[in-house]
């Protein structure tokens, strides 16, 4: 019999036990994310792909997987369910797709906080935490699907973001458990601001193994739709709203006409042509929520309580944040979308002005949150009607002009999405230390080269 001639074959027969996946049309759907709602990065990497897909169940088998690549010098690619937007989870050199979905046990919940592993996914680790009076702080509109480690490793923000900030804000991720990519791999407790280094990095300078997280109280939310028909009413609205100290919320998202022509699921519930908000209020301020939106001219078109919700497992929180993309693409496949960040303090100005310069080829789409610094301000997912990627380049520059800060969505370049510039050197050194040989997703940060299978 002739001996394997490749690393990949190598694998398979040093590590028979593991669950493997080496069929094409499913290596090359697992190789893949939602990077295609961006033009650029569907033709930069529809081609990419893995050799093989593996999905480990224990923390042995990981190791045994990490310890046999870093022999052969086999990339190592991590994924989560693959929800992600910039082809963090699409492999550019080949090798193995760490699929983590397996590797998914909940550990612990205690007052304020749990700890699991990556692979859990969001909607069933909240589904645990929620007898215990707790919810996640933090929830993508991806959370039936979306896991632990891939909203550290690779998301922002989302509903629960309107009170604690963005996933990296202080205290919403205490501590983690990493594995270093070497041929003796060494597991590593880190804590605070040092686990940290390891967030938003798309699984290039770490393999993160469990994930200690701080939770909130459960309330049962309220969920709104409330719509307008001028502009500058409904974005106002928004802001008082997502301003009230008194009522209690979850979630605040505002859409700028014609963006909720583009919800079709929603259709009964937007008129043609309206402005929406969208929220999750606890039930208990209902009366004054809907005080603040008759004051501001707007009429409820939707209103479910966490009750009905619940029954019948429809809930708008999968209409906002990157959802809402999604949903419109699904009405028109020439769309993309921006990522904006707005000064606190100036937002309300700076979202009027960027639509009275760029209304009806960016459609607005703002999400109220919190910052880095606790302070109320938005994060916008503007759609585009695209028509050439030198145009999104003008726009994105225009954006920069009026001092909106645009985390380009459009690159698979770690450093060139969080608006260019090096890494910083704590981020370098936390590289070194967990991929010294630099096997993990390479190519995605511009210091550490492809390296070939």
């Amino acid at each position: 019999m002739n001996a394997p001639t490749s690393a990949i074959e190598q694998l398979l027969l040093e590590l028979p036990d593991l669950d493997w996946i080496t069929d094409e049309s499913r290596v090359a759907r697992l190789s893949q994310d939602f990077a295609w709602f961006s033009p650029v990065l569907n033709r930069q990497l529809k081609d990419k792909r893995a050799d093989a897909v593996v999905r480990p169940r224990t923390e042995d088998e990981i190791r045994a997987l990490v310890s046999a690549c870093v022999k052969r010098k086999v990339p190592i690619t991590i994924r989560g369910s693959g929800t992600g937007n910039y082809g963090q989870t699409t492999p550019l050199a080949g090798g193995v797709v760490l699929d983590m979905t397996g590797y998914n046990a909940l550990q612990w919940v205690r007052p304020g906080v749990a700890r699991a592993q990556a692979g859990i996914r969001l909607g069933e680790l909240e589904k645990q935490t929620k007898p215990t009076g707790q919810e996640l702080r933090c929830m993508p509109s991806t959370y039936r699907s979306a896991t632990l480690g891939g909203l550290f490793g690779g998301g922002f923000g989302g509903v629960g973001s309107i009170n604690f900030g963005p996933l990296g804000a202080p205290g919403n991720v205490l501590g983690l458990r990493a594995m270093t990519i070497e041929a003796e791999p060494q597991v590593v407790e880190l804590r605070g601001a040092e686990a940290m280094r390891m967030h938003h990095l798309w699984g290039t300078n770490g393999l993160v193994l469990e994930l200690e997280v701080g939770l909130a109280p459960v309330h049962p939310w309220l969920e709104t739709l409330v719509t307008f028909g001028d502009f500058d009413q409904a974005l106002a609205f928004g802001d008082a709203l997502a301003h009230a100290p008194g009522i209690v919320k979850r979630e605040v998202a505002f859409f700028a006409s014609p963006v909720p022509d583009h919800l079709a699921q929603l259709a009964n519930h937007l008129p043609a042509g309206c402005h929406a908000v969208l929220s999750l209020v606890a039930e208990s301020c209902e009366e004054p929520m809907l005080e603040l939106a008759a004051l501001h001219g707007g009429s409820v078109s939707y209103r479910k309580t966490s009750a009905e919700v619940h029954k019948s497992n429809r809930t708008l929180m999968e209409f906002t944040w990157n959802h809402t993309t999604l949903h419109a693409l699904k009405v028109d496949k020439t769309l993309t979308y921006l990522q904006s960040s707005f000064v606190p303090g100036q937002h309300v100005q700076q979202i009027t002005e960027m639509e009275r310069l760029l209304g009806g080829e960016v459609l607005m789409h703002v999400e109220f949150l919190r910052n880095l610094e606790g302070l109320l301000t938005c994060s916008a997912l503007q759609l585009v009607r695209f028509t050439s990627e030198e145009r999104l380049d003008e726009i994105i520059r225009i954006h920069r002009e009026h001092g909106v800060r645009i985390n380009n969505p459009h690159t698979f370049i770690v450093e060139d999405g969080k608006a260019g510039g090096a890494l910083p050197p704590e981020i370098v050194a936390m590289k070194q230390r967990f991929d010294p040989h630099g096997l993990l997703n390479p190519g995605k940060l511009r210091d550490w080269p492809v390296a070939a299978t």
